[in-house]
């Protein structure tokens, strides 16, 4: 990924968005170390090395749960490290709301790792070995509500944050293609965090055998994503994905 010096500010450029958060504050240092903290967490077998091969092997069948977790942790330490490089803020309202995403996140973690290592036991009837057992309908379809508060809770933190640094674009001297890029970001981040509680409300409000589909709402996230990417790139000098 090439940068280029700003003219302007003398701050570097990515993919046509001026950089202004470049130093590394303390703030950012926190988050790192709490989101690795919370990626240690998730490694296979935590707390225990297996003794035989027999035990190797059912820790090895914990991968695609740890996978899925890790890879949805790192979406989120993403966002807010883009956040952080292209705005460069850290006011008292931006510290409680990182603050509070790192809380959610040590909370959310546990949840998350259990949720995917449900599922992949489902999936495979059983050859994905879990130590997490679902022995019924109704306790699936409160993993599903938990999910959805987690990411209801993350992508409206994430959301408030980039509505924030939107909010302060003369004081940031935003051009037009950086509002643009700012509005795409927080509108999705706002559809995305709008579909976990969504998701969240219909598997406790519905019926057992309509609320084990209440997972489907998340298909609405990519057709969102798909949507406000094109509706943008017409409008964006520099038609770079998100």
């Amino acid at each position: 990924m090439t940068k280029t010096e700003s003219k302007e500010a003398n701050f570097p450029i990515d993919r046509g968005f001026t950089m202004r958060g470049i130093e590394i504050t303390r703030l950012e240092t926190f988050m790192d170390a709490a989101f690795a903290f919370a990626i240690t967490m998730l490694v296979i077998s935590v707390g225990t090395i297996p003794e035989n091969y027999p035990e190797l092997i059912i820790s090895l069948k914990e991968i695609p749960a740890c996978l899925c977790s890790f890879f949805i942790i790192m979406i989120f330490w993403f966002s807010h490290r883009t956040w952080s490089r292209r705005y460069g803020l850290e006011d008292k309202y931006t510290i409680v709301l990182s603050i509070g995403l790192i809380f959610i996140l040590l909370v959310f973690m546990y949840p998350l790792r259990l949720i995917f290592s449900a599922l992949f036991t489902g999936l495979s009837n059983g050859w994905l070995t879990s130590t997490f057992e679902v022995t019924s309908t109704r306790e699936l379809i409160g993993l599903y509500a938990i999910y959805g508060a987690g990411l209801f809770a993350m992508a409206g933190i994430l959301f408030l944050l980039y509505l924030r640094a939107f909010s302060q674009r003369n004081l940031l001297k935003l051009n037009q293609f950086e509002i643009d890029k700012t509005k795409s970001k927080f509108i999705l981040l706002g559809i995305v965090s709008f579909t976990g509680f969504v998701a969240a409300i219909l598997a406790l409000i519905l019926s057992e055998t309509l609320a084990s589909w209440s997972a489907l709402t998340y298909l609405a996230i990519p057709v969102s994503a798909i949507f406000i990417n094109r509706f943008y790139k017409k409008r964006l000098i520099f038609p770079f994905v998100m």
